[in-house]
């Protein structure tokens, strides 16, 4: 199944603080190659990594054009209305670059270390479906009715807004029946790492957000499909994860630029042009 949206290439670089603006300098490389997104992991314990939201702003402050995402967040060591205001706040001085990646957690010993809700897999979901509405809310101050939120977010009244530069995506990880429900749902696009996932379970997943989107009233279409890479898989690989699966959005992950160059000037352009070649032959039928 394609989906039909633009074919999009982006970054996935380790937010290492081994050498500080290494992640930086990465990030501009990623801008001057052409790529449309760069993206953090987040793993707030990891001593060795730079926070997350911190290491996005800074560059957001030094790129222009290059689209920006945590990949994906840590939602149990994140406040849901906090994320709200800072994606609403970096996205308004960004011109409108920001997409909010958002996971339901994992490692849970390294998350209740830092301070954080050790949650069972059910209670982890049902905080990631709380938290997208509550943020949501947030974002949206023409509703003025008094905002609430529920069993993890224990928000009772807060004041809406500020309004994002633009309608910031909610894109989530997921891999399981429930999340991938919710991803349909309520979600603007599903981010999974193909190194965890087999073709059957790609078909089996976009079956079940479809499912989910259109009993929420909402067109399979609505959910973007993006994928993490290594950047190794191909070229007829990836048209076929494009043609036949419906990722549009491929994230390379690597900390190479020499690799991360190589795949911009000969994987990327190759992938485009048989994917639209593809889509061609399909619309004659």
């Amino acid at each position: 199944m394609d989906y039909g949206h633009p074919m999009q290439f982006g970054t996935f670089i380790t937010p290492t603080n081994a050498e500080p603006h290494g992640p930086v300098a990465l990030a501009l490389l990623s801008e001057e190659l052409g790529y449309d997104l760069v993206t953090f992991q987040d793993h707030p314990y990891q001593p060795r990594f730079h926070d997350t939201w911190t290491l996005l702003s800074y560059v957001a402050a030094v790129t222009t054009r290059i689209q920006l995402a945590p990949n994906v967040l840590n939602l149990p060591l994140r406040p849901a209305p906090v994320i709200a205001r800072s994606a609403a706040s970096l996205d308004l001085l960004s011109d409108g670059r920001f997409n909010l990646g958002l996971g339901a957690g994992a490692f849970w010993d390294a998350i209740e270390a830092m301070g954080g809700p050790r949650l069972s897999p059910g209670q982890a979901v049902d905080a990631l479906s709380e938290a997208i509405d509550l943020i949501r809310g947030i974002w949206d101050p023409g509703d003025r009715t008094p905002l609430h939120g529920g069993r993890y977010d224990t928000v009772h009244g807060a004041k809406r807004g500020p309004v994002p530069a633009h309608a910031i995506p909610v894109w989530v990880g997921a891999y399981k029946p429930r999340m991938l429900g919710i991803t349909g749902a309520k979600a603007d696009g599903w981010l999974p790492s193909l190194g965890r996932m087999e073709s059957a379970d790609l078909r089996d997943a976009n079956a079940l957000i479809d499912d989910a989107a259109e009993r929420a009233g909402r067109a399979p279409a609505d959910v973007r499909r993006l994928l993490n890479i290594s950047g190794r898989e191909g070229v007829e690989r990836l048209a076929d994860l494009a043609l036949v699966h419906g990722f549009s959005t491929f994230i390379v992950g690597s900390d190479d630029g020499a690799f991360l160059r190589s795949f911009a000037a000969e994987t990327a352009p190759r992938v485009r042009e048989i994917v639209e070649d593809g889509r061609r032959l399909a619309a004659r039928g």
